[in-house]
């Protein structure tokens, strides 16, 4: 147990290492909070209170043929059925991608997918879809690809990462 418990804390270190690097390398300055796992809006809202920032929700899916992936990200109290979704993104039929997707692709587990997880996709293999809203806020936070902590960046800093980042990507309006 206490092995296990070792290794889990090296991934989770090694996994936001990943986004730390990425976000020096690219000159995005940003504040972390850490709190306790937070695998849910739900369980987060209680710590995000006192973070200025506007909080995402962030789902991963995949088409129904399994051979396209999309990163769906909006603002945190913002509910978005899949059906919905579906007719929005004009992609066909959606369903949550799998842990093994998550990993393979973002390189993250459920409950810590974020923005960032496509820092671990340098091929482009994911589509990223965004609420128009986040274009305009201030500040925005995501899970370093764990969700023990927050990281605060700028709208400035979060639009230096999308090109940077260089996928493709669209935003949504989400009402």
């Amino acid at each position: 147990l206490k092995d296990l418990t070792y290794l889990c804390q090296m991934e989770k270190t090694e996994r936001r290492n990943k986004v730390f690097e990425k976000l020096a390398q690219w000159g995005i300055r940003y504040s972390i909070y850490e709190h306790p796992p937070l695998p849910t809006i739900e369980s987060a809202l209680e710590y995000w209170k006192n973070i200025d920032s506007t909080h995402c929700k962030n789902l991963f899916f995949r088409n129904h043929k399994g051979d396209k992936h999309y990163l769906v990200i909006f603002e945190c109290h913002k509910t978005l059925p899949i059906h919905q979704l579906e007719k929005m993104l004009h992609q066909g039929k959606l369903s949550f991608a799998s842990e093994q997707r998550m990993e393979k692709y973002i390189g993250t587990t459920p409950g810590s997918v974020s923005l960032f997880g496509l820092v671990n996709d340098p091929d482009k293999k994911v589509k990223l879809f965004l609420d128009k809203e986040l274009m305009d806020a201030e500040k925005i936070s995501f899970h370093p690809n764990d969700n023990t902590a927050s990281v605060v960046i700028s709208n400035n800093d979060f639009k230096r990462f999308l090109t940077l980042w260089g996928g493709e990507w669209e935003t949504l309006d989400i009402p």
